[in-house]
Formats: structure tokens, C-alpha cells, sequence
């Protein structure tokens, strides 16, 4: 039987007012919703593609902790981006966060707009060790 964890609007996470979760666990994966450049309070912030990348993985990786798994658990990302010409920049910082030999799954690709005209978005799955989870449950 599956068991089902909606992430909402926790401390710590973009309080958003769209009917949307930012995650859903489910038995030992983490689904990910499209993480955006906003900041606590919800508010979009417009910035170059470094500061809107670093922000959209920091909400990433704030809703991955806030769901229980780490960034070592997340096995595939998905880029979104208004212009491919950014991808250098965005790999750059990609390369910083994951170690080498334990780099996600990931896809890019490029859409025609963002919400609020943003440049990034980033949505990913975690999944925990079967194993790991036992333990913790115990």
C-alpha cells in the first residue's frame, strides 16, 4: 500500500498561493514540483540566470530536506529554461552541486515562457534506499 506525504507551504519553503504542493513523497520517492527563482514569502525575484538558478536549486534543495531526503537521494532533475544559451552557466553550477561520480539523471530543454517571465525552473525525484527507510521508520 502506498503511503502519501503532501509537502505544502512548510517554514523554510516559497509560500506559494497557487493550488499546487511542492512535493508529494510516496512510499520511498520524492516527487518535486517546478522550483522557480522566489523567495520565502512567495515573490517572484527576476535576476540574471546565476541568481535565478541558485535560487530555483536552493528552493530544490530546501523541499527535498523539508520531504525527508537528501541531496544525495535525488536521482533525476529536469531543466526548464527560456533560452538554451544559459545551459553553460547553469552545467557550471550543476558540476558545483553534485559530486561527479554521483551526478543525477537529468534533461534540459527549452520552453517558450516561464511563469512571471522567469528564466529557470527545476523539478526532480528523490528516491530512498528501501532499506534506509526501514531503519529510519524503526
Amino acid at each position: 500500500m502506498s503511503t502519501k506525504k503532501y509537502i505544502q507551504n512548510r517554514e523554510g519553503l516559497p509560500n506559494w498561493s497557487n493550488p499546487i504542493s511542492h512535493a508529494v513523497v510516496a512510499n520511498n520517492m520524492c516527487f518535486v514540483s517546478g522550483q522557480l527563482s522566489v523567495n520565502r514569502k512567495g515573490e517572484f525575484v527576476l535576476g540574471s540566470i546565476l541568481e535565478e538558478t541558485e535560487r530555483a536549486f536552493g528552493n530544490f534543495f530546501a523541499v527535498i530536506e523539508k520531504s525527508g531526503f537528501t541531496k544525495e537521494d535525488i536521482v533525476f532533475i529536469d531543466i526548464a529554461f527560456n533560452d538554451l544559451k544559459d545551459q553553460p552557466i547553469v552545467d557550471q553550477l550543476y558540476s558545483e552541486y553534485f559530486e561527479e561520480n554521483k551526478r543525477p539523471a537529468r534533461t534540459v530543454y527549452q520552453v517558450e515562457s516561464l511563469p512571471f517571465g522567469g528564466k529557470i525552473k527545476i523539478m526532480g525525484t528523490a528516491v530512498k534506499d528501501k532499506l534506509e527507510l526501514l531503519q529510519e521508520r524503526t
